[in-house]
């Protein structure tokens, strides 16, 4: 699906209230945080969120498996219109930075599969539209998730960045 808005008079677009479900993601091989949230006009609303784990001991094989399968599951099950998903930065650690590519690509493609239309944000546009600074810590995302989406129970700091991502993305489209 097509996340843009159709074609219409500026007088329609003041009338119509238009609703999109956004499936944000935080990717990441060990945890990858999921949100989904409703925009309704101006209008932000949880929907629901949580994470994909796997543990270092498994396979590569399995743990981009598990991370596809489920992100495919909650694609399903929630039926966004778009996701969007954080861009990642390089660390110093090369061997880290290729697997947490190999999770990106897997968290990219299940959406895109679905048909999803996938968007990409670099991380300190996702914490500045959320907490008005490119450099905030976790703390100060999962306070404004909480103020942004008051119903929203993020269990863990990627999902609320997860949420954060799909926020931005509402802002930003």
């Amino acid at each position: 699906m097509v996340c843009t808005f159709p074609q219409t008079t500026p007088t329609a677009i003041t009338s119509i209230q238009y609703k999109m479900k956004i499936l944000g993601i935080d990717p990441g091989l060990e945890r990858t945080g999921w949100g989904v949230i409703e925009k309704q006009g101006s209008r932000l609303i949880f929907v629901a969120c949580g994470v994909i784990k796997s543990k270092a001991v498994e396979k590569l094989a399995v743990r981009l498996n598990r991370i596809d399968d489920e992100l495919s599951q909650i694609v399903k099950l929630w039926a966004p219109d778009c996701a969007a998903i954080e861009e990642t930065f390089v660390n110093k650690n090369a061997l880290s930075s290729l697997k947490l590519g190999q999770a990106r690509g897997v968290a990219i493609v299940a959406p895109a599969r679905a048909g999803l239309d996938v968007f990409e944000y670099p991380a300190n546009l996702v914490k500045k539209t959320i907490v008005g600074a490119g450099h905030a810590s976790k703390d100060q995302i999962g306070m404004m998730i909480k103020i942004l989406l008051p119903l929203a129970t993020p269990q863990s700091a990627d999902a609320a960045d997860a949420l954060a991502v799909a926020i931005c993305h509402a802002h930003h489209m």
